[in-house]
């Protein structure tokens, strides 16, 4: 469902030919009818609350039940029908994948980063969807070695993942995580970096990423369960052994949290993180000492999160102890629980500190605040501190590849709405900056064509939410320009102003793209997203129709041009909002989206199920379960004119099961009124982040765009 979310496709707004009164465009649907799911009632009881749920059946390819195979029929169906509406935008369909496809530089390097004497990079080719993992020895100008390659390695495969990457300490061996499902279920294996074999050792059911002791013959992996794909326990492997026989060196209890096994940058600890939205604890270990056992940091505490920093003579601990916005302690290396903790940055009210990135000789230190990031840069010899200015009014700065633990040189990644992605190198002590490299717009793009907006809409409560807007230079703002509005307002992510270079196909026809910062992301601190969760979980929704409200007010379209996208726990949102609003809308696109929140949180045999009570509220809880279904999509949808919908999923998603939307867009197509389409596309092959090659996805922006295209009457 849902968590962090990171497959955002982006998209933005457009004035064109309309008429000057901003009516709607009459689109042509072709005569086909959609298909009619069957009926069997599931009766739900909880809370002296009885529900009929006439579409439960869908769920029985995940449950392999009986109406498997008809849950497959189903799909199919439902694809043929969204192929056949869709059928007169084919050939604009393929414009556009070109087109965004012509602006990807496909023979392309990444910028090289130093770890441990080697430099790492990947490269891709022309015409290949994937890339080659390489490393040079000492210099740039050393041989390269293809440490994997990944267009050979998928070679057969409709969807394939890699990475993980993890070299061993003495650089022979590589350690990466195999995905062929897209369930996010990897398999772990070795490769021998002087022989180029790959080793018997192989490990299913894991998060993928292999943790080296320093002795370069044992690792720590996150082992998953079959079937909530929970991550449940951390487990030690040595090189040469059964993995059956892998002992576990931690079983979380909680199923409630997340747990995940990772090193300090400067090499000396194993550390192990299990959290949960409120709280969390770290154990540690020495890295030369791997058959030794983890000892807890400091015991976790009630509404406590907290992370721990290596450094050389003391640890740092970001922690939220009584500081709602974070706060950075110090203790020592030898007394880390809570009593020897001693403030080292202390809270500030109106700044939430996000991330420690640690240096031996500097600290970079990601802040947010007035909802941008920024990075301050904090010297351990002296104390002196200062920020890196960027000078723009609203973009997305983030601490890059930084795996060298003894260097004064920080690598960061910048980027806006105008801005391609950005890699740069700032030298901490001289405070030089070099641009690395900046992505190529194939074709050529000037940022001074673009303008990119920074306004605050006001919601019903008098909150301030900020948008983020871009559009084509020359656009009138008279309320006849189709807007595309994107949120996701979920899990405190923070939906930070960036470049695509797709989108680029919307601005161009007059679209404009949108923003709205919401609470239930961090934007604007901790409180932003606390006021956007469990019992506050409303207040997105309303932020997002505020928003919405705003931009038809202001001119900049209205709501005959006004469209919505969202994804996973964002498409939750899409469907909360067309129940609150229908008539805001002329077109939805709701992604992998989590709307049957009721039915999914009180099933633990899905996956992620447990994790998220602190999210969304455990409904086996009467209060959680009445608000949770007061705003659940699938159980609010109402007789009423629903705007045009397009709803994308994956058969194999393990995020948000596909049984949701399909069974979403089936109630809706029985309730509503009206004639606006509904449509359903399944990838039948792919997951929660859709394609793994790095073109395929551009199919589906193609399907998105043209869905829009169509609705504003727009055929190239």
């Amino acid at each position: 469902m849902r968590k962090k979310w990171n497959y955002m496709i982006i998209i933005g707004a457009m004035a064109t030919a309309c008429s000057d009164n901003a009516t709607k465009h009459l689109v042509s649907w072709p005569d086909a009818s959609a298909p009619v799911a069957e009926k069997k009632a599931h009766i739900r009881t909880i809370h002296g609350d009885t529900v009929q749920d006439d579409y439960y059946w869908m769920n029985d390819f995940f449950k392999k039940g009986p109406d498997s195979a008809r849950v497959v029929a189903y799909l199919e169906a439902e694809n043929t029908y969204t192929a056949t509406m869709m059928k007169d935008t084919e050939s604009l369909q393929a414009l556009l994948f070109q087109e965004m496809k012509a602006r990807v530089k496909e023979k392309d390097e990444s910028v090289p980063y130093l770890k441990n004497g080697y430099y790492y990079y990947s490269r891709t080719d022309e015409g290949k969807q994937y890339y080659k993992f390489c490393r040079k020895k000492g210099n740039l100008d050393a041989p390269e070695e293809v440490l994997l390659d990944v267009d050979a390695m998928a070679e057969g495969y409709p969807y394939f993942a890699v990475g993980g990457f993890s070299v061993s300490p003495d650089n022979k061996l590589l350690a990466y995580g195999v995905d062929t499902v897209s369930r996010r279920e990897y398999t772990i294996q070795v490769k021998d970096l002087e022989t180029g074999k790959i080793l018997t050792d192989k490990i299913d059911r894991t998060e993928g990423e292999a943790t080296w002791a320093n002795d370069s013959k044992t690792f720590f992996y996150t082992s998953k369960n079959p079937v909530t794909l929970l991550s449940e326990k951390i487990k030690k492997h040595t090189l040469g052994s059964n993995s059956a026989g892998d002992a576990v060196v931690y079983a979380e209890k909680d199923n409630t949290n997340y747990i995940g096994v990772g090193k300090s940058k400067n090499g000396k600890f194993i550390q192990i993180y299990s959290g949960s939205t409120l709280s969390s604890e770290v154990f540690i270990l020495d890295a030369n000492t791997p058959n030794a056992s983890f000892k807890s940091f400091q015991p976790r505490i009630k509404d406590v999160l907290y992370s721990v920093t290596a450094l050389e003579d003391r640890f740092l601990v970001l922690t939220n102890d009584g500081a709602k916005n974070f706060k950075v302690v110090e203790c020592p290396l030898d007394k880390t629980t809570k009593e020897h903790w001693k403030d080292f940055i202390p809270h500030r009210a109106d700044v939430l500190v996000s991330d420690i990135d640690e240096f031996k000789d500097f600290l970079v230190i990601s802040e947010r605040k007035n909802g941008l990031t920024q990075m301050a840069i904090r010297s351990l010899k002296d104390g002196t501190q200062h920020y890196l200015d960027f000078g723009e009014a609203a973009y997305t700065v983030y601490p890059s590849t930084n795996v060298e633990y003894n260097t004064s040189v920080v690598r960061y990644g910048y980027t806006s709405l105008v801005t391609p992605s950005s890699t740069f190198d700032y030298n901490m002590q001289t405070k030089e900056k070099e641009l690395k490299k900046q992505q190529e717009v194939v074709g050529g793009y000037r940022a001074e064509d673009y303008v990119t907006e920074r306004l605050f809409a006001k919601a019903k409560d008098g909150t301030s939410i900020p948008i983020s807007l871009v559009y084509k230079k020359g656009m009138k703002k008279n309320g006849q320009a189709p807007l595309l509005l994107y949120a996701y307002g979920s899990y405190g992510a923070s939906m930070d102003p960036s470049f695509s270079s797709a989108r680029l196909s919307l601005l161009d026809r007059g679209f404009i793209y949108a923003i709205a910062h919401i609470r239930g992301g961090e934007e604007m601190g901790r409180q932003w997203y606390e006021d956007g969760k469990m019992m506050n979980k409303k207040n997105t929704f309303t932020d997002f129709v505020d928003c919405g409200e705003f931009l038809v007010k202001e001119q900049f379209t209205s709501a005959q041009h006004l469209y919505a996208q969202g994804g996973s726990a964002g498409g939750l949102l899409m469907g909360a909002v067309i129940n609150l609003s229908p008539s805001l809308w002329n077109g939805v696109i709701a992604q992998v989206p989590f709307v049957d929140v009721v039915n999914t949180m009180l099933d633990e045999t899905i996956p992620l199920t447990t994790n998220e009570y602190d999210e969304w509220g455990n409904p086996n809880e009467k209060q959680a379960y009445e608000y949770m279904k007061s705003y659940s999509p699938y159980e609010n949808i109402e007789a009423k004119a629903y705007p045009n919908l397009l709803v994308t999923t994956g058969l194999h998603d393990s995020q948000v099961q596909y049984f949701e939307p399909a069974k979403w867009v089936a109630k809706l197509r029985a309730t509503k009124k009206g004639k606006e389409v509904v449509l359903l596309k399944t990838d039948m092959d792919y997951g929660h982040g859709g394609a793994s090659g790095r073109f395929d996805y551009l199919k589906d922006v193609a399907l998105n765009y043209a869905f829009l295209f169509k609705l504003e009457g727009l055929e190239k």
